[in-house]
């Protein structure tokens, strides 16, 4: 599925978890990612200023604002 195509699968606004970014292989079915790289490789890219600040939604809670991410989408796809 092309970047393009999993954006607009997105909804409008809301929140998306760490999974549901960088995929995961494991879970069954197998997530896909929208951005293809590892966990450690994210955070420090979120560090970084690289990828979208993160939003504590609870304790143990992290997620990222779905319009971020699309953003990021967007400007990744610009980049090739």
């Amino acid at each position: 599925m092309s970047d393009e195509i999993q954006a607009q699968a997105l909804p409008p606004t809301g929140f998306i978890r760490l999974h549901s970014i960088i995929g995961n292989s494991n879970a069954k079915p197998p997530i896909t990612p929208l951005i293809p790289v590892s966990k450690s490789s994210w955070w420090a890219g979120v560090k970084s200023g690289i990828y979208p600040q993160p939003i504590k939604i609870g304790a143990r809670s992290t997620a990222w604002k779905v319009e971020d991410i699309k953003e990021l989408i967007s400007q990744l796809g610009g980049k090739r």
